[in-house]
């Protein structure tokens, strides 16, 4: 045999005396790989199809809003908090059934639902716009506490105008004018170019209606009455 030849089969050796240690373990691996794989694939799989029923389902609910089945709303959006609260279409059906109980002046539905969909939010932006949604609820139920606790939880840079002008509002509502007129300035500085002008009308109305008129008389002061000065009556 060449030294060649030797040196192979010496290798050979080498290689069938590993794999007959380490096969079991090599075969283990390669197994547990394989069922990962195919795991998160089947993952991946009812993930995609648990999202699309939610969808099926929010869409079914969107049909009801449209032709007024408020009980069928109601009865879809049950379903989407049970079955899909991980999913963004729970917290959008909590927010539909919120619209459809405000529209029946069922207020306390309406803030217990607007309170799921924040509880459920699965994003920052949706989570925002249901706290801004939450606040307006809570100031028709005059919360006005409750109100800009919530307005105040929300990052700051979300919804500048809208949320400091609900702030003014709640803060107007707790007796706090000073505090009122500086959230309605703020609420003003921070319109885009773009705001109708409606809408910034009614925000400047908000802020004249708490600046004291210049010339106003304190309501309790008195005005001082000139009295006669002594003279001479003509004659």
């Amino acid at each position: 045999m060449a030294f060649e030849d030797y040196d192979e089969y010496e290798q050979s050796e080498q290689v069938r005396r590993w794999l007959k240690e380490n096969g079991l373990s090599i075969v283990i691996g390669v197994a547990l790989a394989l069922a990962l794989i195919f795991g998160w694939r089947q993952w991946q799989a009812h993930r995609a199809g648990h999202h699309a029923q939610a969808a099926e389902q929010f869409y079914a609910l969107q049909s009801a809003m449209l032709a007024g089945q408020g009980a069928q709303v109601n009865r879809l959006a049950d379903a989407l908090e049970k079955d899909y609260a991980d999913t963004p279409y729970a917290a959008l059906a909590a927010a539909a059934r919120a619209n459809l109980a405000v529209g029946e002046n069922k207020l306390d539905d309406a803030q217990k639902a607007l309170q799921w969909a924040v509880d459920h939010s699965p994003t920052p932006a949706l989570h925002s716009m249901y706290q801004l949604r939450l606040a307006r609820v809570q100031l028709a139920q005059n919360q006005a506490a409750q109100a800009l606790a919530t307005l105040d939880s929300m990052p700051a840079d979300e919804y500048g105008a809208l949320r400091q002008e609900l702030r003014g509002d709640a803060l107007l509502k707790l007796g706090r004018a000073a505090d009122a007129r500086t959230a309605y300035t703020q609420a003003l500085s921070s319109l885009s170019a773009g705001t109708p002008p409606g809408e910034r009308e009614s925000l400047q109305m908000k802020l004249d209606d708490l600046a004291p008129a210049p010339d106003a008389v304190p309501r309790n002061s008195k005005v001082a009455t000139p009295t006669a000065q002594p003279g001479k009556q003509g004659t």
